[in-house]
């Protein structure tokens, strides 16, 4: 298993995903959503920050510290116009 990277979000854009979801359990899944749910409203009512930890195309393990302004069920949203799959998510702090 590779050691967590932490990266400036800048870094995303250029970053290659995983189509198929990186959780299984679907009580994982709903877990994530309601927590990215909570960064969102986080990041419009206070522009707070989380820790986004989530899974590249190659299974390498990546943080990056944001603010989420919008949340689909394909992708969130973040500071800076960037992107990452919802899906590519393995957990929010």
């Amino acid at each position: 298993m590779n050691k967590e990277q932490v990266i400036p979000k800048e870094e995303i854009s250029v970053m290659h995903f995983l189509k198929e979801d990186v959780l299984q359990d679907p009580s994982d899944i709903r877990r994530r959503n309601q927590d990215l749910n909570r960064a969102m409203t986080l990041g419009n009512l206070e522009h707070g920050k989380v820790k986004i930890h989530f899974l590249d195309a190659q299974h390498n393990f990546y943080q990056v510290e944001t603010t989420v302004w919008a949340v689909t069920d394909e992708y969130l949203c973040l500071k800076g116009d960037l992107q990452i799959p919802t899906c590519a998510v393995l957990r929010i702090d």
